[in-house]
């Protein structure tokens, strides 16, 4: 590789951790794609070995979990759960508790950036009607649909990267992380509790909520489709083939396709960007040697791939971070071991910071749109002791497990 290249390199992920180009208006997915279109220009790698690094499985997997998503929420499914889950509690622990179970679940099969757009401005408004403090529980929202996103291949974009590189089938990825989700999940609570006492001291008001809108026919439709999905997962199919039929089966439909296809494309323009740079990494014979280097810290047990996972993944962000790492998995000892690891760690290490994932800087903007500031501390000061449980108790199931 020559040092043109390795600059350039240097610089994307410069820019990637950074989110932005001093100067211009430039996200995480132009400078992607500009990075990616540079390399190929500079020779770092031809124009077929870029094609050939794009994995086109993996964004087919996330186009259509996107899908997915649009039905269940045009269908009135994400606004039916927070109502009853509204309804069902008593107390502002109660309210918490739910809030973080039911979040944290749907993050699990679909999406965790969805289930935060979904539900921030519901929590936020109604935490607002009831006159409560609004953090602990948009806080709360946030660290769960993380934590909750570890237990699956679907829930979140690095594990559809983890999940179709590695192999590891729905089933086993679910079995060994599905647990740390749930102790995750708890965690987020106590440390909620303990940090916001004050709030929870105070009854919970009664106030109306408006009747839960019936069943209709897309709704009924959609969880059906689901649940076929689910199943199929359950019993071993071929997890891209099974949710793009998933897809298409919503797809053929009486809306508008701008509507059913109202998805991020922004977030598979990222994916397609950094499967290119990354392959440009791996083709140059960067990442062999990169790995050769920090070999003692990889290959130092889980704790010590867990630790280097989270810094990496705050640095750069996790996505990159897994796409980063990808090429030299299959190295370890225990393969398996290490692909799972990769996925708790790249996940949970997301709470450390208000920046750490694109989950937490999806609720701080949507309530702050609704004139709620969450701030870098205040966030600070829940994200990182919960960040160093989940990660022990991650740390120390997948120790005892794999």
């Amino acid at each position: 590789m020559s040092v043109v290249s390795l600059l350039l390199i240097v610089t994307i992920y410069a820019a990637l951790a950074i989110g932005q180009v001093p100067g211009l208006k430039m996200n995480r997915a132009t400078i992607a794609l500009v990075g990616a279109a540079l390399l190929v220009l500079l020779g770092t790698l031809s124009e077929e070995e870029a094609f050939h690094a794009i994995d086109v499985g993996t964004l087919l997997l996330l186009g259509a979990m996107m899908v997915i998503n649009v039905n269940l929420r045009m269908a009135g499914f994400f606004r039916f759960v927070t109502n009853r889950t509204l309804r069902m509690a008593r107390t502002p622990g109660a309210l918490l508790a739910l809030l973080i179970g039911a979040s944290g679940v749907l993050s699990a099969f679909f999406l965790n950036d969805t289930i935060c757009l979904m539900l921030t401005p519901l929590v936020t408004d109604t935490t607002l009607r009831l006159k409560r403090n609004p953090m602990p529980y948009l806080i709360g929202l946030a660290v769960a649909t993380n934590v909750g996103s570890v237990a699956t291949i679907t829930g979140n974009p690095q594990n559809i990267i983890i999940g179709q590189s590695s192999g590891i089938p729905y089933v086993t990825f679910a079995a060994y992380l599905g647990p740390i989700a749930i102790m995750g999940l708890a965690i987020c609570w106590l440390v909620l509790r303990l940090a916001y006492r004050s709030e929870f001291k105070i009854p919970l008001e009664v106030v109306e909520l408006p009747p839960p809108r019936p069943y209709n026919p897309l709704l009924t439709r959609s969880l059906g489709v689901v649940l076929v999905m689910l199943v199929a997962f359950s019993a071993g199919a071929p997890i891209v083939t099974v949710a793009c039929s998933a897809a298409g089966a919503l797809l053929i439909s009486k809306l508008r396709p701008s509507k059913l296809l109202a998805i991020d494309w922004e977030l598979l323009a990222l994916f397609s960007g950094l499967f290119v740079v990354t392959g440009a990494i791996e083709t140059s014979g960067l990442s062999a040697a990169l790995f050769e280097w920090a070999r003692p810290v990889l290959e130092g047990g889980v704790a010590a791939f867990s630790l280097a996972v989270g810094v990496l993944s705050n640095v750069v962000s996790n996505v990159p971070a897994v796409l980063l790492l990808r090429p030299e998995m299959n190295n370890f000892a225990n393969p398996q071991q290490a692909w799972l690891t990769l996925a708790m760690a790249s996940t949970l290490a997301g709470n450390l910071t208000l920046l750490g994932s694109a989950a937490t800087l999806i609720v701080a903007e949507l309530a702050r749109m609704r004139s709620v500031q969450l701030s870098f501390m205040e966030f600070l000061r829940v994200g990182v002791p919960i960040t160093i449980l989940t990660m022990i108790v991650g740390i120390g199931w997948l120790t005892l497990m794999t």
